[in-house]
């Protein structure tokens, strides 16, 4: 901003912070008014708050959005990456080219956060408790929505706009007093195969959703207990991949947090207790953690973390395994024979998260059946399993993997997976057959 522009910026405020009213009770904001110091923008049924918060034993101020019922509930921070020293210096306002700024007048009114739109003349606070900027003919400018920070809530949407390239997509706190962006982010994988939700921390992917069944996430079998309060929607088109959830009417408040150790966290508020319940969290084991079993090994929770091989496979490094760790996965028993001989034909992992989907194809027209011919004719096809579980049946639509099966476990209600192996590895049982995991080698594991 420059020198001129900031002192027109400056006596326009002083005139509004001398004779506006206070807009602590307000929801919007204009070009006539600001807010500073303990003001507040309230949304219309007064379900979110606007203003500054501390943090750091009041050392830090920032510029917020929390719940009303819960102010340390924060679901949005402009200025994460540049806190005001004290609340008193901190103006919100619109300037007139239609930018939101947080200005910091023990700084001169340097602008220390920037909505970095233009023509917006009001900016309103809804009970969404989404901050949404608006033209003079209503149309929608910028929202915070389209920028989240660590929460998700009702109707924000987390994905990708295919259109743009803009990410719907969390990032952690630094640490719990402190909003700046932490080690760990919350995306949606769009680049191929079946987009699935993952949590990256300092440059490796952490824990991973499974892909979407129609229904849920293969990975949160959970989701479907959920339903007669939260109403799921998963979009996945030319224009965006998106997952939106939605209160239902009559259903507490909720939001889900990334956590700055990495954890995904559903909450609810609990009106008799006065506080968050803690619903679903993910990572929700050491089996969540992503890989852990290695290519082709498949993860269970008994009485403790145990990793496996499918059947027709074996422990790719048997020492590492005694050494209690699986991590290397498993390689094959038999080469597959791909039309020679003996033929291939596929085992059936009952109830597991499938594998990861990162290079794998889709087609949601296609039948299973219609899917386990196809792969059988593609040498390069490692396993298939249903796209869609909706309408029981074994479900229907196809994916289909072309290497190797990262990340698998077992979980109660998980779906079918269609290994392919030399039949010669299929034994007796039914190609197709409802056959229990063969674990070639078991270990059990330390993990922290």
């Amino acid at each position: 901003m420059g020198q001129s522009h900031r002192r027109l910026l400056l006596v326009s405020l002083s005139v509004l912070l001398l004779t506006a009213t206070p807009v602590a009770a307000d929801s919007t904001l204009t070009q006539r008014s600001a807010i500073a110091a303990d003001q507040r923008l309230v949304s219309p049924g007064d379900v979110f708050q606007l203003g500054l918060f501390p943090v750091a034993n009041g050392t830090k101020w920032f510029l917020g959005i929390w719940f009303t019922v819960s102010p340390a509930a924060v679901i949005w921070v402009a200025n994460r990456d540049r806190p005001l020293n004290a609340s008193s210096s901190g103006i919100l306002a619109l300037s007139g080219r239609g930018d939101l700024v947080l200005l910091d007048a023990a700084r001169d009114n340097e602008t220390v956060w920037s909505s970095n739109s233009s023509s917006a003349t009001v900016a309103q606070l809804r009970d969404n408790g989404n901050l949404v900027l608006a033209d003079a003919a209503g149309a929608v400018v910028w929202q915070s929505f389209e920028h989240p920070t660590n929460t998700f809530v009702a109707e924000m949407r987390c994905g990708k706009d295919l259109r743009t390239g803009a990410l719907w997509a969390l990032s952690s706190w630094r640490g719990a007093d402190d909003p700046s962006p932490g080690d760990f982010r919350y995306v949606m994988d769009t680049s191929s195969g079946s987009p699935e939700l993952h949590v990256w921390g300092k440059g490796r992917k952490t824990y991973r959703t499974g892909p979407w069944n129609g229904m849920r996430f293969s990975g949160i079998p959970e989701m479907t207990a959920f339903e007669d309060m939260f109403e799921f929607r998963f979009t996945n088109t030319t224009d965006e991949v998106s997952y939106v959830f939605r209160d239902r009417a009559g259903s507490p408040v909720s939001r889900v947090v990334l956590n700055e150790t990495g954890v995904m966290q559903r909450m609810v508020w609990d009106q008799a207790a006065v506080t968050w319940s803690v619903f679903w969290s993910g990572p929700r084991d050491q089996c969540d953690r992503y890989g852990l079993c290695g290519a082709f090994g498949v993860c269970n929770v008994v009485d403790a973390v145990v990793c496996g091989c499918v059947r027709g496979f074996r422990p790719s490094s048997p020492a590492e395994w005694r050494m209690r760790n699986a991590s290397g996965g498993c390689a094959r028993s038999t080469p597959l024979q791909c039309g020679l001989g003996g033929g291939d034909g596929f085992y059936a992992l009952r109830g597991v998260k499938l594998p990861e989907t990162h290079g794998s194809s889709v087609d949601a027209s296609a039948s299973l059946e219609e899917c386990g011919r196809r792969c059988l004719a593609n040498c390069s096809c490692t396993a298939y399993a249903a796209s869609d579980i909706r309408g029981g049946g074994g479900g229907s639509g196809c994916i289909q993997w072309f290497g190797e099966l990262m990340d698998t476990r077992f979980v109660d209600g998980g779906q079918d997976l269609f290994v392919r192996l030399a039949m010669s590895d299929l034994g007796k049982s039914n190609a197709l057959g409802n056959v229990t995991l063969h674990r070639s080698m078991l270990v059990s594991l330390r993990v922290s």
